[in-house]
């Protein structure tokens, strides 16, 4: 039994020493970098950068992100279905209704976030 597994444990010591044996020998051969403080500094534009590098988005902004996504990915599950819909509607029409109760809920969460302000740009 632990013959079958002989082969991917050997592939797997030769993978890690491999691996190791790049890093070192990397680490040993390379050339130190020399620090140059206007070379490390951020680059924008040839200017002195106005800002730093780590900015502040607002919630909003996060919040208009997740929302996309989550109505982004609603709508991906309407494709497969629309695919289907002609063949399964004369096998059962139950697949209407499905997709009626799916966007109906889908509608509630609409409106709850726009009752809630979450597409205000201002």
């Amino acid at each position: 039994m632990i013959e079958q597994y002989l082969p991917i444990g050997l592939m797997i010591l030769v993978a890690l020493g491999f691996a190791a044996c790049t890093l070192i020998v990397s680490s040993i051969t390379s050339q130190k970098a020399k620090t140059n403080t206007s070379k490390d500094s951020a680059y924008e534009c040839g200017l002195p950068p106005l800002t730093g590098a780590h900015a502040r988005f607002s919630v909003k902004f996060y919040l208009v992100a997740m929302l996309f996504i989550l109505f982004d990915v609603e709508i991906v599950f309407l494709y497969p279905w629309a695919v289907v819909f002609k063949d399964m509607m004369r096998q059962s029409p139950a697949i209407f209704f499905g997709m009626l109760s799916f966007l109906g809920i889908l509608s509630v969460g609409f409106l709850y976030a726009l009752k809630k302000g979450a597409f205000d740009w201002r």
